[in-house]
């Protein structure tokens, strides 16, 4: 919901037993959460790390789209690779360890034509503008982000 320049997001979550949870967004299928078993869970779902890592791929899949529209910049894919690491001690309680990702590795794979200085310039807009991205770099998570130019494929 939109209100005064304000965007209002929810979920209701509900926890089942052992680690696992299950989450409803909007009328969207049911979100299962989980950790895998070395972590105490079932594995019957992905866990909320896994889920952040995702909305961090899926955040830029939306902001390189519209800026790129924006600028006028064509592209014809994307793809997106991102892992984190998480040390374990953190989650433990050990006083000192962060409990979240300590870095973040981050390669957008993009087939375009556009100019190196195009592309730099798409670069820093979606840097500035994600929201999924900076809330990570503002809890001061080290990212590491790379951008790999693809050839475009020729149609035959």
């Amino acid at each position: 919901m939109t209100v005064n320049n304000l965007i209002y997001v929810q979920a209701q979550t509900t926890w089942q037993s052992g680690v696992q949870s299950i989450s409803q967004i909007r009328d969207f299928a049911p979100v299962v959460m989980d950790e895998p078993v070395v972590l105490g869970g079932k594995d019957s779902g992905a866990n909320p790390m896994e889920y952040l890592v995702a909305a961090l791929n899926g955040c830029k899949a939306v902001m390189i789209p519209l800026i790129a529209k924006e600028l006028n910049f064509k592209f014809s894919a994307l793809r997106f690779d991102s892992q984190g690491t998480i040390d374990l001690r953190g989650l433990m309680g050990v006083e000192g360890v962060s409990p979240h990702f300590q870095q973040l590795s981050f390669t957008v794979y993009i087939e375009t034509e556009e100019s190196e200085q195009r592309l730099i310039a798409l670069q820093q807009a979606v840097a500035t503008r994600c929201p999924v991205y900076n809330l990570l770099k503002d809890a001061g998570v080290k990212l590491n982000t790379q951008w790999v130019r693809q050839a475009q494929a020729i149609a035959v």
